[in-house]
């Protein structure tokens, strides 16, 4: 797919698949795309050119979309007059979802005993949470979520770790968009590298990482092209 706006490319002519039961990792420079991609892929930017398919069907299409895709794109959305339960019922009564869904995902991502609270009083790691449990409420098949450590304590980090685990190995299928790499080189078992607009590398860690030190030296090295910013090495003379 792709995506102009007058006569700039934002995204060009990038084609990719995201299998089940493996976590894919979605990495580049600022600019590079990512954003634009993944709102492409949920609907909310319609491509110039191209499409994005679900198991075959477009997303738009979906009568109960949540039950399909899950997705956390900013969590700082929620209104923060409601309380996490009253969010998470009406999600689920605007897709049909049952009631007991609620208590379950506030269970899975560990709100359960702030979950009456209004959410304006709730940290960011906390809102990533509660993002988090918006995007399992579903139960869906196919989860995207992006910068989802963003705010997120140690602790969170690890929890989320394991639960992506988790997930993978429920057979999900998992695209993870994120700026670090490091957290990256921990939970993915595949990566989508993205630059200027193109895609750069579609390969499994093993494969991207082959001949470099470390997931950061594959990363820069493929990168290097595609970065708009960089600051002069050595100090101010």
């Amino acid at each position: 797919m792709s995506k102009r706006y007058g006569g700039s490319t934002v995204v060009d002519a990038v084609t990719f698949d995201v299998r089940p039961g493996r976590v894919t990792g979605f990495l580049g420079p600022n600019g590079a795309g990512k954003s634009t991609t993944i709102r492409m892929l949920l609907g909310l930017t319609t491509p110039t050119a191209g499409r994005v398919t679900f198991d075959g069907r477009s997303l738009r299409l979906m009568e109960t979309p949540l039950r399909e895709v899950g997705a956390l794109l900013d969590a700082a959305t929620v209104h923060g007059g409601r309380t996490a339960h009253a969010h998470l019922r009406w999600l689920a009564a605007s897709n049909g979802l049952p009631k007991h869904r609620v208590g379950e995902v506030l269970g899975r991502t560990g709100l359960e005993a702030v979950a009456g609270r209004r959410v304006r009083g709730y940290s960011l790691g906390m809102r990533q949470r509660l993002g988090i449990a918006a995007a399992l409420l579903g139960d869906p098949p196919v989860l995207i979520l992006d910068e989802p450590v963003n705010g997120l304590d140690p602790e969170g980090v690890h929890w989320f770790r394991t639960l992506l685990r988790d997930l993978a190995a429920e057979g999900r299928t998992l695209l993870v968009s994120s700026h670090l790499i490091t957290e990256m080189a921990l939970v993915a078992d595949h990566l989508l590298v993205i630059g200027a607009g193109r895609l750069l590398a579609d390969q499994s860690i093993q494969e991207l990482t082959r001949g470099h030190a470390t997931l950061e030296d594959a990363y820069f090295a493929v990168t290097a092209a595609s970065t708009q910013y960089r600051a002069k090495q050595g100090g101010a003379r």
